[in-house]
């Protein structure tokens, strides 16, 4: 059995958002991403799965852009969903934990 307890870890990086990965199956991975304040997972898509986000800790705002961009704003218990194909974003306002849970392979291109 993989476990992890991704509030306990903590694991920041000063330089860049830190993305571990604690479980990682056939078909579905979950990895974590740890941000500061101002930090930036840019805008990027799977082109063959869907990811789904889910808050732990901090605030930042979700973008999302399938020919118009929206936001949600992230806060500890909020889920949102990355469809596949579709550009998507994370911007921190302060210390930020969120887990993502994605089909495998799901593949990634950028911006």
């Amino acid at each position: 059995m993989q476990l992890a307890n991704v509030s306990q870890t903590k694991e920041f990086k000063d330089e860049a958002v830190n993305k571990v990965t604690y479980v990682k199956g056939e078909q579905l991975i979950q990895d974590t991403y740890y941000f500061r304040p101002g930090q930036v997972l840019d805008y990027h898509r799977h082109p063959t799965g869907d990811q789904i986000f889910f808050v732990h800790e901090g605030e930042g705002t979700y973008y999302i852009d399938d020919g118009k961009e929206e936001s949600t704003v992230l806060k500890p218990g909020v889920v949102v969903l990355a469809p596949k194909g579709v550009w998507h974003k994370i911007v921190a306002k302060n210390d930020l934990v969120v887990s993502q849970a994605t089909a495998v392979p799901a593949g990634m291109e950028k911006r």
